[in-house]
């Protein structure tokens, strides 16, 4: 069976369909010459997503595995730094400024469409199956990503289904699963995740559970799977909802789960009753190593459906920007933290943007508001940093008026350094979520309580009318030059603009004559005398230099 075929404009339907387009916009690298998945690939990987453009990598010829019957291939960095490739996952344009992907993101994940049952004929993840004895995961090339890695982890950028024993919903999740035998695999849950949940829960009723895991998935599997959402709705439903159409699934061939009828690699298999194995440690999304070697449930894989030739997708958990997770992260989280505050009734707010560099897209969250009433930055900046979507882990929350771009960092430096005054304007919260995983909270048992910094970088509320005026271009000046750019013979596109000049009277805050020894007795908005001009000579134009 072929890869199933689409057009641009359709929604993206498996994996294949996702690399002829990430491919068709110069985004694809592939490497066919034998490259080792002991660490060389990983490597490779970290390198890749450094450059600019930072290309997905597939490995079509994998060392040690050339003749393996199962001929897997090993796709990596399938989104990495790259929001071009993050639109395309979303059936966005790929040319979509980031605010705007975010925006539109937001509203998707309000969308749930249910997933459509197919008949096991004519889904292509049963162009082959292995069953009992014939099962080998020692034939598919699993990496090992970094040196002091526990061991070698398939499912990193997967998605591992579970069903809720009391409810019946079927749950999507992105978790590690390291190879512990040809038949065995480990399965990594942090405290408080849907899967773990549901295992706990069947393991007190004495109960094996069954999972699955896509080892090789359309990207959006993984964008969803490493979500939280309500825990009685299944993550199939917001996958379709961004998508569009119901996500295609199949029933599973040893269980009653429904699995993803376009994966390129499924394992099935059970978790018997306190059935637990060492796993760890591993490489994680804040560039360090993880807990050190400790129990994890252990999977009996009871078959393996695979498509001819399939391709395994991987995520490297890395420093910024080699961190798989970062830019996609950015994108949903911002999503979620907006939407959070659309819920609440908040008004004013112009966008969000979790800051991809940040730890894996967790450590940095900045809004921009509009300011309609006294407090209401302050405000913002305390539920930014503690609603559903934005409270784990996030250490600096930073509020900008709208004219910034949160997105921009330069322009967010820029607002920090001239409408930010630290003495007034930054206010520390203790004792808030945090992860095991932060290598500043020593000793390591004070790691799951931390601390956020509220940064409020917009102007003093209290101030607004009398607030410096900010130089800005006027609208129909900008629009001309935009509309000449290229008859110009000015290079690239035409920068974004946010502010616009205003017909506002200017306020000037200095006073008094220029010549030297002009003194002032006048006093100025506050009541204060002047500063002689004399003894200002170090500001304004050109006058810093003249020390």
């Amino acid at each position: 069976m072929t890869s199933t075929a689409t057009t641009q404009g359709t929604a993206i339907q498996d994996l294949r369909d996702w690399l002829n387009r990430v491919e068709a916009i110069g985004e694809l690298v592939r490497v066919r010459e034998p490259v080792d998945p002991i660490l060389e690939m990983s490597s490779i990987t970290y390198l890749v997503a450094k450059q600019t453009p930072s290309p997905a990598v597939l490995f079509e010829r994998i060392k040690g595995y050339e003749d393996s019957p199962i001929g897997a291939r090993s796709l990596w960095n399938l989104l990495g730094p790259s929001f071009k490739r993050i639109a395309l996952t979303h059936e966005e344009p790929v040319d979509l400024p980031r605010l705007e992907l975010i925006r539109r993101v937001k509203e998707k994940m309000n969308r749930r469409i249910p997933p459509r049952e197919v008949a096991p004929e004519a889904a292509p993840i049963y162009e082959n199956s292995l069953f009992g004895d014939d099962i080998d995961l020692h034939q598919l090339p699993i990496p090992k990503h970094w040196p002091l890695d526990g061991g070698r982890y398939a499912g990193t950028a997967d998605v591992v289904v579970t069903r809720d024993p009391d409810t019946g919903y079927l749950n999507l999740g992105t978790y590690r699963m390291m190879l512990q035998g040809s038949r065995q695999t480990g399965l990594y849950l942090s405290p408080g995740k849907d899967a773990r949940l549901h295992i706990t829960r069947a393991w007190q009723r004495g109960e094996t559970i069954k999972i699955a895991a896509a080892w090789g998935v359309d990207p959006l599997f993984m964008v969803v799977g490493s979500q939280t959402f309500p825990k009685n709705i299944s993550e199939y439903e917001f996958a379709g909802g961004i998508k569009g159409e119901p996500i295609p699934v199949v029933r599973a061939k040893t269980s009653d789960l429904l699995i993803p009828a376009n994966a390129e690699l499924v394992v099935e298999g059970e978790i018997r009753p306190n059935s637990i194995k060492k796993e760890g440690p591993f490489g994680e999304f804040p560039g360090y190593y993880g807990r050190p070697e400790a129990g994890c449930p252990l999977v009996d894989i009871t078959a393996v459906h695979f498509r001819t030739r399939p391709i395994l997708t991987n995520a490297l958990m890395a420093d910024y920007p080699s961190c798989e997770q970062s830019a996609f992260f950015g994108v949903a989280r911002s999503a979620r933290i907006w939407s959070d505050l659309d819920r609440l009734g908040v008004p004013g707010i112009h966008g969000v943007y979790a800051v991809p560099a940040g730890a894996g897209g967790f450590g940095m969250t900045i809004v921009s508001l509009e300011q309609r009433y006294a407090g209401h930055a302050a405000q913002v900046l305390a539920l930014v940093a503690q609603v559903p979507g934005g409270a784990y882990y996030t250490k600096w929350i930073i509020a900008v008026d709208e004219d910034v771009d949160p997105t921009d960092i330069d322009q967010v430096i820029w607002a920090m350094s001239s409408r930010c005054n630290p003495i007034d304007d930054i206010d520390i919260l203790r004792n808030t979520w945090s992860t095991w995983l932060d290598p500043t909270q020593n000793p390591p048992e004070k790691r799951p309580y931390g601390s956020k910094a509220l940064i409020n970088a917009c102007k003093d509320h209290r101030y607004l009318p009398v607030f410096s005026k900010r130089t800005t271009l006027r609208e129909d000046v900008y629009r001309s030059i935009a509309a000449r750019w290229h008859q110009l013979g000015l290079p690239g596109e035409v920068p974004t603009v946010r502010a616009f000049e205003r017909d506002e009277q200017a306020v000037y805050h200095e006073t008094g004559a220029f010549e030297p020894g002009a003194h002032q007795a006048s006093t100025g908005p506050a009541g204060a005398p002047n500063v002689p001009d004399l003894q200002r000579e170090d500001e304004g134009n050109g006058n810093a230099f003249m020390m």
